[in-house]
């Protein structure tokens, strides 16, 4: 469970430790920041080992990553994982309601019965071994996935934090803890999950994480403002009050269109708005992602992050609100991320498919596959990946020759046959059958599906079970077995509204990238909206 780092090096935290006193939610994207400006202030800079251990003291530490670990992808090289965590939550780390004229008359952030325990931040920072460009990857949080760790069903990939933390309150219930012991235990639940369903969905190992909260986005972003961020377009987005029959919404932020200087609560403002965004909640992740790139150039402008005097001031903010896990050796971490400054770092938002309704909420759907084949790229997990040539697709009336030599999927087993019909037609069929050889499986039967088909179906035969779950993911469906299809095979069925899966773009016969690694990894991936680059104030919407 998570506790202050105040013990002797090397010990694993444990149950008896002090209870940590303080607040600890946060706010949608807010906490982005905090997580942020504890990565830069962590390993930007060439302090003694003593002084990063008076910095360290005082951390609050967490064991969740380590189940985690234990069902975690292999990793390849000596590269580093980091996944920031912002936490929307409107309680401190007791469970105690934040103070409302704080919250809400201050923050505009809403009530203490809104937000859950979300987590409305999610970016994963890849840090090569050999100290290369810095890849941060953002997740929307509205990404419709299979948790794992929580109930293992599809969610929000925001929620699987809120439904561990739950089912572990209900186990621990009877066993007399305190309310504030209580909220560290579930909470530590919460992380394991969220950790675990990122790992998953994205098929990469996490080495540390950091969690951040609504005071501790508050609070740094005090202790460093004015904060300058650039828009493209001026925003107005006034506050609704919340009534019985609207949910209510708005931050208050007006804006002109250039650079402003912010201080803490319009910062909070920046990074938390929604509405009145042509893209909505992912014109609010490139927020995310600008602030963090204004204060990291602030920072380093300042000579704040080689100056130790300084430091102390900023982690002694840092300390109250950031949680870390306990494996996080800051002297060896700074060694090994020293571009984490000077605009070596560039930020991107993982693609969507689209949007659909599920009970009641509005989710975004993704290509599972797509993500895992994306991030492999991005990380260099594999010397040098190309899409799979497809294979030729037969005709309608055609069966997929059982001898034919499999498709090997990214572990190296062959995956199942998928035989496509679609609502818009055998042309739709075959691209969408393309799109899922390239994500390795093998090419089946193509053909059409009634033209009122409304609903998108995956069904399955003996022995596909797995490989036609994966396939459901991917298109945000639960996978049926049907006695119809054939063993070995996975039918989809596609919905007239069906957006067609996008694949990576192929590099060219020969091509390779620079040895100084100046060439842009994401370059011709399908992303969602442009690259946010660090090292100035980047302008966004």
């Amino acid at each position: 469970m998570a506790e202050r780092s105040n013990r002797p090096r090397g010990r694993v935290p444990g149950q008896g430790s002090d209870p940590r006193r303080g607040s600890d939610p946060l706010t949608v994207a807010g906490r982005t920041l905090a997580c942020a400006v504890s990565v830069v202030v962590l390993g930007a800079s060439g302090f003694t080992w003593y002084e990063y251990r008076s910095l360290d003291d005082g951390m609050i530490k967490s064991t969740a990553l380590a189940d985690a670990k234990r069902n975690a992808p292999p990793h390849l090289d000596k590269s580093v994982n980091l996944l920031l965590i912002g936490l929307d939550s409107r309680k401190d780390m007791d469970g105690n309601d934040l103070p409302k004229q704080f919250v809400e008359d201050e923050l505009h952030a809403g009530s203490s019965e809104i937000g859950g325990y979300n987590t409305n931040a999610l970016i994963v920072l890849h840090i090569p071994a050999n100290g290369g460009k810095v890849t941060a990857l953002s997740v929307p949080r509205d990404d419709y996935v299979q948790t794992v760790g929580a109930d293992g069903k599809m969610h929000k990939i925001k929620e699987a934090y809120g439904i561990a933390k739950e089912a572990a309150e209900a186990k621990l219930a009877g066993k007399g803890l305190s309310k504030a012991e209580l909220e560290r235990q579930s909470r530590e639940a919460g992380r394991s999950a969220t950790i675990q369903t990122v790992q998953s969905f994205l098929d990469v190992p996490v080495d540390h994480f950091a969690e951040v909260n609504l005071i501790g986005f508050y609070d740094i972003a005090k202790a460093v403002e004015p904060i300058q961020v650039c828009l493209n377009h001026p925003v107005d987005d006034p506050i609704i009050a919340r009534t019985a029959t609207h949910e209510g919404g708005g931050t208050g932020l007006k804006l002109p269109a250039g650079i402003s200087s912010l201080d803490a609560a319009q910062a909070l403002s920046f990074v938390r708005q929604r509405h009145h965004l042509t893209n909505g909640d992912l014109d609010r992740t490139h927020r995310q992602q600008a602030f963090i790139s204004s204060v990291e150039y602030r920072l380093k402008e300042q000579g704040v992050l080689n100056d130790f005097g300084q430091m102390q001031k900023l982690f002694g903010v840092v300390k109250k609100d950031v949680v870390i896990d306990n494996e996080w050796n800051i002297l060896d971490f700074a060694q090994q991320a020293p571009n984490l400054t000077g605009g070596n770092v560039e930020f991107n938002t993982l693609p969507i498919t689209g949007f659909k309704t599920v009970g009641g909420q509005e989710v975004n759907t993704v290509n599972p596959d797509l993500i895992k084949k994306i991030v492999r790229q991005l990380f260099n997990r594999d010397a040098a990946l190309t899409a799979p040539e497809a294979a030729p697709v037969p005709a309608a009336s055609e069966t997929a020759s059982p001898t034919a030599s499999p498709t090997a999927s990214p572990s190296g087993a062959p995956k199942s046959v998928v035989d496509v019909n679609a609502a818009a037609g055998a042309g739709a069929a075959a691209t969408e059958s393309k799109a899922l050889v390239a994500l390795g499986y093998q090419a089946g039967r193509i053909g059409d599906a009634p033209a009122r088909t409304r609903a998108t179906t995956v069904t399955y035969g003996s022995g596909a079970k797995a490989d036609a779950q994966a396939v459901a993911a991917h298109y945000g469906v639960t996978a049926a077995p049907s006695a119809a299809v054939a063993a070995g095979h996975v039918r989809v069925t596609l919905a007239a509204t069906h957006t067609p899966t996008p694949t990576p773009a192929t590099p060219s016969a020969g091509a390779s990238a620079p040895a100084d690694g100046s060439a842009d990894p994401a370059a011709g991936l399908p992303m969602q909206g442009p690259a946010v680059k660090a090292g100035g104030i980047p302008c966004v919407d």
